[in-house]
């Protein structure tokens, strides 16, 4: 693998740590300003809705520019966002800090996935986004608790200022090692847009929302389900969630060097079984040991999805693949607050704080019925193609024989 990836996965970690670290902060964040802790959580939907947004919006600004170009003005972005952050006098400030840095986010996953799958054979391509997915799920192993525990015990600041630091070496990297790619002749605004006719892409973008969504629904509450029904201390969730994260870390190499040799079989594979474990964590999470282990298939069953549903996405969307990549990004995060919204419906209603686990379930296998339709929608169109083919070869025979 290139060592441009590896620019391309600091960036990626970086990233990964600013989006996840707050949801641990949150308490110090609120007491430091004076605000409640639902306030504080607008920090977290800001920096979403600012992902879905910005994924379309940055990637078509950069449509004028190269694409190493534009990654490295996205990392100056985010180093401005979190320095924002850091040096926030006011909440609102911080609030406008965090949505800078989201800008970023989709267009700097969307643009690194095409220029990652550019950079290695085609039987390698699922296998370089991946690497390069593999900084964002080792954010959430190594660079979210770490985080947590700088910010809890010296301050909140300290944490955005080395975030902002990260970035800095990410941009450093992408500058020395991604080589100079000059931006693409005759791809144009309205051949990106065009690819989002395309009813695959469609498809893929669909699955991204529900199978995602389907991981989100249980993690989303994981702290009130452990801690009230499983029985696990406070302090117990921040292991946990390192769990989860060692799974993300497993599944998405797993799945980047599967999706390579049979992509759809791979998405069969691993929605259908995080439909079935995401449902039985309904009666996991009564139990420590178990609770424990479906967590991490959760975060392995989840991500395994991650590198064939992207490039699922460039497959479809070919000629034209930037912009619909960083959309599919920002599918990630509609599926994370949709299914957040849906958990926290059911819970509301009063079906218990492990219900979101069957909202998840129904999500994931809604994702699995789309890629069974994908599948036949492909199959049906090969058949079509090929019964033109020879169907016309009779005719242009005869008409051989005639002469």
């Amino acid at each position: 693998m290139p060592l441009a990836l590896l620019a391309l996965a600091i960036g990626a970690f970086g990233i990964g740590t600013t989006e996840f670290v707050i949801m641990g902060l949150l308490p110090e964040v609120a007491g430091d300003f004076g605000v409640s802790i639902p306030t504080a959580g607008f920090l977290v939907t800001g920096y979403a809705l600012g992902v879905v947004l910005g994924a379309p919006l940055m990637t078509v600004l950069g449509t004028k520019v190269s694409r190493k170009r534009m990654l490295m003005l996205l990392m100056g972005l985010f180093i401005a966002g979190n320095l924002l952050s850091a040096l926030a006098p006011a909440f609102t400030v911080m609030l406008i800090g965090r949505v800078v840095a989201s800008l970023a986010h989709g267009a700097f996953f969307g643009i690194g996935s095409v220029v990652a799958a550019d950079l290695v054979a085609p039987d390698k391509k699922a296998g370089a986004i991946a690497m390069m997915f593999t900084g964002l799920t080792v954010a959430n192993v190594v660079g979210v608790p770490l985080g947590t525990f700088v910010g809890q015990a010296a301050d909140w600041r300290v944490t955005f200022g080395i975030v902002a630091a990260l970035g800095v070496v990410g941009l450093v990297g992408v500058a020395k090692l991604v080589p100079a790619m000059p931006k693409q002749q005759g791809v144009h605004l309205r051949h990106e847009l065009a690819a989002f006719m395309n009813a695959q892409v469609l498809l893929a973008m669909a699955m991204t929302v529900l199978g995602f969504g389907g991981v989100f629904a249980a993690i989303t509450y994981i702290a009130p389900m452990m801690t009230h029904v499983a029985g696990f201390a406070d302090g117990s969730v921040t292991w946990l969630l390192v769990l989860f994260g060692l799974g993300m870390v497993g599944g998405n190499l797993v799945g980047g060097k599967y999706a390579d040799r049979a992509l759809m079989p791979m998405l069969y594979v691993s929605l259908g079984a995080l439909a079935v474990v995401l449902a039985l964590f309904t009666l996991t999470a009564q139990n420590k040991v178990l609770a424990a282990v479906t967590i991490a298939l959760i975060g392995a069953l989840g991500f395994a999805t991650v590198p064939p549903l992207q490039k699922r996405v460039l497959d479809q969307a070919h000629g034209a693949p930037t912009l619909a990549s960083a959309v599919n990004i920002g599918a990630f995060n509609l599926g994370n607050a949709l299914s957040a919204w849906l958990g926290g419906l059911v819970i509301a209603a009063g079906f218990g704080y492990t219900s979101p686990n069957w909202v998840g379930a129904a999500l994931a296998a809604a994702a699995l019925l789309l890629a069974f339709l994908s599948a036949a929608l492909e199959r049906r169109d090969g058949a079509s193609a090929s019964t033109v083919v020879t169907g016309t070869a009779p005719a242009e025979q005869r008409a051989a024989v005639h002469h």
